[in-house]
């Protein structure tokens, strides 16, 4: 693995689909999420570290806490912005936070990510335990 700079941050803006959205509000009650957003916050930030590590590395999430603060209706957009508070090791934190095109914050939290060699991942998850 690279060395990654202590200042990382980055953002991701997304147009929000139908795709996206709740479905357990009724017909016309689509709203952007959680899962969702979660998905993009763990996107961003794998894309944050991926072009620091080096051939048979990835990484996986390990920790996700997230608030979802405020609805975006389907069909805005949506910036998420990340950036590494800690790092060490393999383990890396990032703060998030997500603002719809209004500019109101609709989320705000950490995720953690851990560096993996995906060989030895993968054989670990296939040895029975």
């Amino acid at each position: 693995m690279k060395e990654v700079p202590a200042d990382l941050q980055e953002e991701l803006t997304i147009a929000t689909t139908p795709e996206m959205g709740t479905t357990h509000l009724g017909p016309g009650r689509s709203f952007y999420s959680t899962p969702s957003l979660v998905g993009h916050i763990e996107a961003l930030c794998l894309r944050m570290l991926s072009r620091f590590l080096d051939e048979g590395e990835n990484s996986v999430g390990y920790r996700v806490e997230v608030k979802h603060l405020a609805p975006t209706p389907i069909g805005q957009r949506v910036t998420i912005r990340g950036r590494l508070v800690e790092a060490d090791g393999r383990r890396f934190v990032f703060t998030v936070e997500a603002y719809n095109e209004g500019g109101v914050k609709i989320a705000e939290g950490l995720h953690e990510r851990r560096v993996i060699d995906v060989s030895r991942f993968v054989e670990r998850a296939a040895s029975p335990r």
